[in-house]
């Protein structure tokens, strides 16, 4: 990861503004999701897929909670599709992630502590082989195991998943079950990050996880209500685990709230969404994170009008560690060892775009700005201090292209 630079600001303001003409709102749906539904009318096809995102992303941090950092580079998975059944599809072939003026890349997990890994290197890219078996049990319940739908696809909220990673984190794999009916969406899940084999120095580790929408009217009423519920756990250790210090760790992250959609239509204005969140975090084994338990709340609101999305949000914390969110969500610094902060918090604005222009293609940019309130914190090494107010700013653009080639029909 490259370091920031004060005058990519300018760069990124006017990309940003000359691609705002093309371009309309929901850059995680039209951009980051992945569509997961079976079409039966492939039944004995064979194709070639090519899924890439090529992304400029540039962090400019100014509050101590993380550094800033810019992300220039794409991933690519090539990979064969089969359909032996309607019901079924078979998947394979390779990621590969490219940063721009790399040269090595750790061989295995691009999140969680990569330490794990151990000291293996590959060079030119990052490559993981995926694999993907995929069974339709009925009109709604998926079976995935091997490669699963994850990242933006989980529809987690930002406190306990931070978007970039559907540009930098490598694929979750395991097993997942996806439900869709007109009351409930569900998505359960199990990412195994880190396998070990006996004598092993690093710890096993895997992320279970619920997202769940209830419906509380018709979606497509033009004023929808709902109850977002959302859990992630993540156990490290192991039965053959041979770290016996702080050998077993198991932390937790949960959100549930309320949501409701106005469907506008009138004229530029589509529709206004608010959502209020609140957040928990819960150590249930080991001592690793200095906090046993937190908590924060999370009210957001966005609006689209004609081609662009605005966006708001609030965020107030006490004790709280987010295992997959920004570290702007939680109370521990990532850019000073042992620093923690006494209930931070911070007020955003954003200005979202994308647009699609078929099925497979599709351009997205952001640009969110965040001010920190001044908080108190307290460093191993320095003693109290008071973190004055900040501003920080993060703005990216992205390109999807996902075309598929049929090589043969059986």
């Amino acid at each position: 990861m490259k370091a920031s630079h004060p005058g990519f600001n300018f760069f990124f303001l006017v990309l940003i503004i000359l691609v705002t003409p093309l371009c309309s709102a929901q850059i995680q749906d039209n951009v980051f999701m992945s569509d997961y539904k079976l079409d039966p009318a492939k039944k004995g096809q064979l194709s070639v897929e090519i899924d890439n995102i090529s992304f400029f992303q540039n962090n400019e941090f100014s509050s101590d909670l993380v550094k800033g950092y810019t992300l220039p580079g794409m991933w690519l998975q090539p990979k064969a599709v089969f359909y032996p059944l309607k019901h079924i599809k078979l998947e394979a072939g390779l990621h590969l992630l490219r940063y721009w003026g790399a040269n090595k890349y750790p061989s295995f997990a691009y999140t969680d502590i990569a330490k794990w890994k151990g000291n293996q290197f590959q060079s030119g890219v990052h490559m993981l082989p995926i694999f993907r078996v995929q069974v339709a049990l009925s009109d709604h319940l998926d079976l995935i195991m091997g490669t699963i739908y994850g990242g933006a696809n989980h529809r987690l909220i930002d406190p306990l998943y931070n978007p970039e990673l559907n540009l930098s984190a490598d694929p979750e794999s395991g097993l997942q079950l996806k439900y869709t009916s007109k009351v409930l969406d569900l998505d359960t899940w199990v990412n195994w990050e880190s396998f070990i084999f006996e004598t092993d120095t690093h710890q096993e580790a895997f992320t279970f996880g619920v997202s769940s929408k209830i419906k509380l009217n018709n979606p497509n009423a033009r004023l929808h209500f709902y109850l977002p519920v959302q859990a992630l756990a993540q156990h490290r250790g192991g039965e053959i685990d041979t770290i016996f210090t702080n050998s077993i760790q198991t932390n937790m992250n949960a959100a549930a709230g309320v949501g409701v959609t106005y469907a506008m239509n009138y004229g530029a204005l589509k529709q206004i969404n608010f959502e209020m969140m609140g957040a928990l975090y819960y150590q249930q084994a080991g001592n690793i994170i200095p906090f046993d338990k937190g908590y924060g709340i999370y009210p957001k609101l966005s609006v689209d009008v004609s081609d662009f999305r605005f966006k708001a949000a609030y965020w107030k914390c006490d004790k709280f560690v987010s295992l997959y969110g920004s570290p702007f969500f939680g109370a521990l610094s990532t850019a000073y060892k042992g620093r923690t902060y006494s209930k931070p918090g911070f007020i955003s604005a954003g200005l979202e775009y994308s647009r699609t222009f078929g099925k497979g293609f599709s351009l997205g940019a952001d640009l969110d700005i965040y001010k920190h309130f001044a908080v108190d914190t307290f460093d191993p090494a320095l003693g109290p201090i008071n973190e004055q107010s900040a501003m920080s700013f993060s703005a990216g653009v992205y390109l999807r292209i996902n075309p598929s080639f049929l090589i043969k029909s059986f």
